[in-house]
């Protein structure tokens, strides 16, 4: 029977109504800070963005963050909001100076929502302006005015101080992660040379930029040193490493655009072009960016980004009636990266050099590719290795976000999930055994290696990650030794041949309960021993206790439980992905004392467990 739909239907709801309403259009997912996109940080993000708005117009130099427990603020040295539309500001939609180009030209927060969007999302929200020897302040609790001061005078310097707590209702127990906020700092220290950001009364300053940027982050080894490119609104930095794989970093108007754009897609065609005309030689596109590590930061008039969270842009012109982005790009790197591999010969004699080792490497592979793909053929129309979903990444279907593949260990862990997953979106791999240690190994493990053959073919990952067949590729593995070892040895594989897996945040790891507590009115599934203690209080006297040992002993109708819309899922991230070798090296390679050391203090046994 329908629903009733008449006038009382219809609702016209407060802007903080709706940003409460539908939190996720304006920060992505809530989280609880435990992942650097949880929503925290971006909030903590849009009001750093509209102080650095003010220091790229040329207005202060230095942006204090001060973060106490769940409370931070975050002071500029601008010009101040106007003192008669402080309120307005920070709770009224569509309200702003970012709307008037001259005033802010090249800024980040152009639609007027994301200081309202803090303001809506956190449950004390304080907000100070200076101007000229006087302060205008008021505060608000989820949006709401709760108190509006008067202009009072001010001995305090020009500009405006924004205090704000996330709101626990949403963001439930939350806690911000220091070496993400510290993380997030660098990044907008590297992006505005002579910007000072003090977090806590740590300063962190760039005076090379982008240069800074990639030194920073880059603990491996480099074949030849960092490249810097300034221009007007255009900043490019880039090298080549030996690890697998792209890692460029890409910025627009000093924001961190995850997702890249138009302007990541521009460097990518624009360095091609350049190598190729440069050398006087069709190099292949992937033996050229294979292995590159590349920052690129461009300001934008009035950019247009594909969402309220800034992570992906899709202007395609530099100012309004201006120059493309693409053309903009492609021509600052003919003229200067030209100009400066003519000046630098020795950079120019290495890039050449890794450009031709990647094309032998491409070569030799050949063959062995051939030959895998056919095999990969067989084998599946020979087992059940791969439990197919209907969906897929590749098929551009919105349900193909959802696309997930779980990589469980044998035939007994996959039946009970294959039977209880949402056939339309969910796939199951079965390994056979624990897979090889691919460290040392060249990329022909991936081709002569059956597991890691078929693998590969699975996620249609060969040639990288346009083909990806899932937008989850997690690994759900035994909560013992021998899972947590195969755990190990697959992450390993993704980490040394696929890492812009990890880099586009697609792997996961399976968070699978540990125990079962019941009684005849209610189950809970523990994850922890914290969690089971706790379990055990709540349901009172006698309780029935199960131990998970493996996936395989668990029923069907259980996995079903956590498997669905209460999975839990950790990403897999790695700040520094440059330093894979070495990380490789400590934990896959020889049993050294450093690796020893390592066991001995941070082992684990029973005894300890029982006293804990």
């Amino acid at each position: 029977m329908a629903q009733s739909y008449t006038e009382k239907s219809i609702r016209t709801l407060e802007s903080y109504e709706h940003i409460r309403l539908r939190p996720g259009m304006y920060v992505g997912k809530l989280g609880d800070g435990s992942s650097p996109d949880d929503g925290i940080y971006v909030l903590l993000k849009e009001v750093i963005d509209n102080s650095i708005d003010e220091f790229a117009m040329g207005c202060g130099k230095k942006i204090e963050i001060t973060l106490n427990d769940s409370s931070i603020t975050v002071r500029d040295y601008g010009r101040g909001i106007p003192l008669g539309k402080v309120v307005d500001c920070v709770s009224k939609i569509n309200t702003g100076a970012k709307y008037d180009s001259e005033t802010f030209q090249k800024s980040v927060g152009l639609n007027g929502v994301g200081t309202k969007a803090v303001n809506a999302l956190s449950s004390y929200f304080l907000v100070e302006s200076v101007r000229e020897g006087k302060c205008k302040a008021a505060e608000f609790a989820q949006g709401k005015l709760t108190k509006e001061h008067r202009v009072a005078a001010s001995p305090d310097r020009d500009g405006t101080a924004i205090t704000f707590i996330p709101d626990n209702e949403l963001f439930g127990k939350f806690k911000f992660n220091l070496e993400y906020v510290e993380e997030m700092l660098w990044n907008y220290a590297c992006l505005n040379s002579g910007l000072s950001m003090v977090f806590n009364g740590k300063t962190y300053k760039s005076e090379k930029g982008l240069f800074d940027y990639l030194e920073r982050n880059l603990t491996g080894e480099l074949l030849y040193p960092i490249v810097h490119l300034n221009g007007d609104d255009i900043e490019i930095a880039f090298s080549h490493g030996n690890h697998y794989g792209e890692d460029i970093a890409s910025f627009v108007n000093g924001q961190h655009t995850t997702q890249g754009g138009t302007h990541l897609a521009a460097f990518r065609e624009g360095i091609v072009r350049t190598i190729r005309d440069f050398y006087k030689k069709e190099f292949e596109a992937a033996d050229i960016r294979a292995s590159i590590v590349a920052a690129i930061s461009i300001r934008v008039q009035e950019p247009v980004f594909e969402s309220q969270t800034k992570v992906k842009l899709g202007s395609t012109e530099i100012s309004p009636k201006g120059m493309t982005v693409r053309n903009f790009v492609v021509s600052f790197l003919k003229k200067e990266l030209d100009n400066y591999l003519h000046r630098n010969q020795e950079v120019a004699d290495s890039l050449l050099k890794k450009i031709q080792q990647s094309e032998r490497e491409r070569k030799e592979l050949a063959g062995i590719k051939s030959l895998a793909r056919d095999r990969a053929k067989k084998a599946n129309l020979h087992n059940r290795k791969l439990r197919d979903c209907r969906v897929h990444l590749n098929t551009k279907d919105k349900k193909a976000e959802a696309s997930s593949i779980f990589i469980v260990e044998g035939d007994s862990a996959a039946g009970s999930l294959t039977s209880c997953r949402e056939v339309e979106t969910q796939a199951v791999f079965a390994l056979k055994g624990k897979p090889l240690n691919t460290y040392g190994l060249t990329k022909r493990v991936c081709y002569e290696n059956e597991e890691f053959n078929l693998l590969q073919a699975a996620l249609n990952i060969e040639d990288g990650l346009d083909g990806l067949r899932y937008n989850k590729v997690i690994i759900a593995t035994d909560a013992d030794v021998d899972g947590m070892h195969i755990r190990l040895l697959l992450l390993s594989f993704f980490l040394q041949f696929f890492p812009d897996l990890i880099r586009n945040e697609h792997l996961h790891i399976l968070e699978t309960p540990l125990f079962r507590v019941r009684n005849k009115k209610k189950t809970i599934y523990c994850y922890s021993e914290e969690e089971k203690d706790q379990a055990l209080s709540e349901l009172g006297q006698n309780p029935e206790m199960t131990r998970f040992k493996g996936l395989g002993e668990i029923s069907s109708h259980e996995f079903k439980d956590f498997i669905g819309k209460d999975i839990r899922l950790e990403t897999v991230t790695l700040s520094h992905l440059h330093d894979i070798d070495n990380l490789l090296s400590f934990y896959m390679g020889k049993n050294t004392p450093d690796r020893q050391k390592f066991i001995i203090d941070n082992l684990v046994v029973e005894k300890d467990l029982v006293n804990a």
